[in-house]
């Protein structure tokens, strides 16, 4: 019998590569956070809208967007205007094209006149489609 050392085949080196699979994975998925997410933020004035069952998104040819924020200020396109520069604007839209339509978006909280003001000067511009955005009731759930 002989005593020595036995011949050792080298072990299995350390992986020196990026795994890219985890990285593609966590990528995918903050895209689709993103794609979610996107539609959501298009409007950045905060309103709380009166609910109605009746409410449904309208596909209009073409349209701006009006809003009446809380405090009563208009907003045409996010941009904030007084009624002679808002009726200045509509004005110029009736006229490139009178068939356009005013989806109006005013808070729950806005009194009633000054809704009914906003409406005047979208008339005396031309533009006499009118649509109110409001968000659909929430059913109660029933036992």
């Amino acid at each position: 019998m002989s005593f020595g050392r036995l011949e050792r085949t080298p072990g299995p080196q350390p992986m020196s590569e990026i795994n890219m699979t985890p990285l593609v994975d966590v990528m995918l998925v903050l895209v689709v956070i993103l794609i979610i997410t996107a539609p959501l933020l298009a409007s950045s004035i905060k309103l709380d809208l009166p609910q109605t069952e009746a409410a449904q998104a309208d596909a209009a040819p073409r349209s701006v967007t009006v809003v009446v924020d809380k405090s009563g200020q208009a907003f045409l396109n996010d941009q904030p205007l007084d009624l002679t520069e808002l009726a200045r604007t509509l004005a110029q839209t009736a006229q490139s094209n009178p068939e356009t339509e005013v989806q109006l978006r005013a808070d729950a909280a806005v009194p009633y006149g000054r809704i009914v003001q906003v409406m005047g000067t979208a008339q005396k511009a031309g533009l006499n489609r009118i649509g109110f955005v409001a968000d659909p009731a929430i059913k109660p759930k029933l036992p």
